[in-house]
């Protein structure tokens, strides 16, 4: 499915950084790029918007800034500082790629501090980009390839997702209704019928004629048996 330049305009931007300067600078550059945003102050309320939990506590007398339509729009990438009190940008990157349902999200990092290690172990760790402070409107301009290509993934297993509903549906109606298994009756013997009785009775009679005493007795005509 193509992305127009409307659903451009869609892309929501997660901006986490502990200077209020900052903060609101890229904030301004993402709206000129015509980004939706949302702006905090930490990493650890980075992951409370994101829906996950950190057991770090934040200073609750910090401002948190700009939550436009919280928890109602698809975060589409994450930009982040590098160097922040308590939860650094790289531990926030970290956590994001540990959770099965965020580590999709693109994340970039930012720093006032050009450190080629620190910068090779974030884009090991999987960022996106690492820019450089000041941010520049030509920066965010590398932004738009990321998103694009996570929300086409994430349309494109959608669309599997769909496609796959339909046919294990279709698979169950094909197989027969199964009833539910019962413990098997003990058959009952069957009894004799009066038909099958009668052979024996007319048998046993006649055993019981054969043994009478008129019978049982040979008779010899004037023979003499000598023991």
């Amino acid at each position: 499915m193509a992305i127009t330049g409307d659903s451009l305009s869609q892309f929501h931007v997660l901006a986490v950084d502990d200077s209020l300067i900052d903060r609101k600078l890229i904030e301004r550059l993402l709206k000129t790029s015509s980004y939706q945003v949302t702006t905090v102050d930490s990493g650890s309320k980075a992951l409370k918007f994101l829906g996950l939990q950190e057991d770090e506590q934040s200073n609750p007398d910090t401002p948190y800034v700009s939550p436009n339509n919280h928890q109602e729009m698809e975060v589409n990438l994450i930009i982040t500082d590098y160097c922040m009190p308590g939860m650094t940008g790289y531990d926030l990157l970290k956590k994001v790629k540990e959770s099965s349902s965020l580590r999709n999200i693109p994340v970039v990092i930012m720093s006032s501090e050009n450190v080629p290690s620190r910068i090779t172990r974030c884009l090991e760790e999987g960022a996106e980009e690492f820019f450089l402070k000041p941010v520049r409107l030509s920066d965010l301009n590398r932004l738009k390839p990321h998103m694009m290509k996570t929300k086409i993934k994430n349309q494109k297993q959608e669309e599997q997702e769909e496609l796959e509903i339909p046919a294990i549906q279709s698979e169950e109606q094909k197989q027969p209704v199964q009833q539910p298994s019962s413990q098997p009756q003990p058959e009952s013997q069957p009894q004799p019928s009066a038909l099958l009785l009668q052979p024996n009775n007319n048998k046993r009679k006649a055993m019981e004629e054969g043994l009478s005493p008129d019978r049982t007795r040979p008779r010899y005509n004037g023979i003499t048996t000598m023991v």
